[in-house]
């Protein structure tokens, strides 16, 4: 277990295939990257640390927004749930 600054824009599953990229062995566990008490903690070996060190401090991970809800797509154009099921005649 080694403890790291929390970047920025943390992504837990990109920073992890960071890491596999590099080389450095992460478990595919939850627990393997989480944050506790403002660190970030991996699973890995104390002799990865110095270079999951560079890639923790290189990381700005992608935020993915959620998929947007129906009653959401259907707002776009200018619709409601309601309207779809008259016109659908349910």
């Amino acid at each position: 277990m080694e403890k790291y600054i929390i970047p920025k824009n943390l992504n837990g599953i990109q920073l992890r295939k960071e890491l596999n990229d590099a080389g450095i062995v992460i478990s595919d566990n939850s627990r393997a990257v989480r944050t506790y008490d403002n660190e970030l903690i991996l699973e890995i070996s104390a002799k990865d640390a110095d270079e999951a060190k560079k890639i923790v401090a290189a990381h700005n991970g992608i935020i993915v927004s959620p998929e947007p809800t129906i009653e959401q797509k259907l707002a776009k154009v200018g619709l409601n749930l309601e309207d779809l099921k008259l016109a659908l005649g349910l």
